[in-house]
């Protein structure tokens, strides 16, 4: 049975915006511009998908979007608060706090539990942590019952879900995933991407989803395309 999970502390979704981003590498073979002038606005509680071939910019720019990466030009926004101009102390508060991340690899730490790696991430967050608000989360992604279960005894799809729970327990106000189902099988996929924006609508957060799957991105509000570091549509 789907088990509805509603936010203890809904914040609500925030705006996020680039402008002129740029970003560049010095590599053996010269500079590389991984990023060349992208500009784009992502509206409070909405969801967009960022497409487009491999190593065209879209895992660096989600990066920078998220306060993990600082562009070598440009600005980024997180409604009316510049994150790309903060030092290090205080935008790494701000990730903890308002961010959620879902990579393809899902990071779990491989010597704690299901319930504690999401503890975890709460207590990282400056919040104390709620067994019952845990547990209500896990249970809404179907792993509920697998609490107690390390990491390691867990299937690729099982983990992706606690990745999800865990992105989710704070109650963050952006939602970034980074190719979340780029490991899965279809149904494991499916089954992902239905909790990501089922639980992004019911918490109200904004949702950006870098992937390679046209199916995927047609299942968000907008949809940007990209090439060569750049936004083509």
């Amino acid at each position: 049975m789907r088990q509805h999970f509603t936010a203890q502390h809904r914040n609500g979704g925030a705006c996020v915006s680039a402008t002129d981003l740029r970003m560049e590498y010095d590599t053996p073979a010269g500079r590389v511009n991984a990023l060349d002038g992208v500009t784009l606005a992502i509206a409070p509680e909405s969801s967009m998908a960022i497409i487009g071939p491999s190593g065209c910019g879209k895992s660096t720019l989600l990066g920078i979007l998220g306060g993990l990466e600082l562009p070598t030009r440009g600005e980024v926004r997180i409604d009316d608060r510049v994150i790309s101009a903060m030092p290090d102390r205080p935008r790494a508060q701000l990730r903890r706090t308002s961010f959620g991340y879902v990579f393809q690899a899902d990071n779990l730490q491989p010597f704690l539990t299901v319930s504690e790696n999401v503890a975890l991430q709460a207590v990282l967050a400056g919040i104390a942590d709620d067994p019952e608000r845990d547990q209500r989360l896990l249970d809404a992604l179907e792993v509920g019952s697998l609490g107690h279960r390390f990491p390691d005894q867990l299937s690729g799809g099982q983990r992706q879900r606690v990745a999800v729970a865990r992105a989710l327990v704070h109650s963050p106000r952006v939602v970034l995933a980074d190719e979340p189902t780029g490991s899965l099988d279809a149904e494991s996929s499916n089954k992902v991407v239905d909790l990501l924006l089922r639980l992004h609508k019911q918490e109200g957060t904004t949702l950006v989803i870098v992937t390679h799957d046209t199916a995927v991105a047609a299942r968000m509000d907008a949809t940007v395309q990209m090439r060569d570091g750049r936004v083509t549509a």
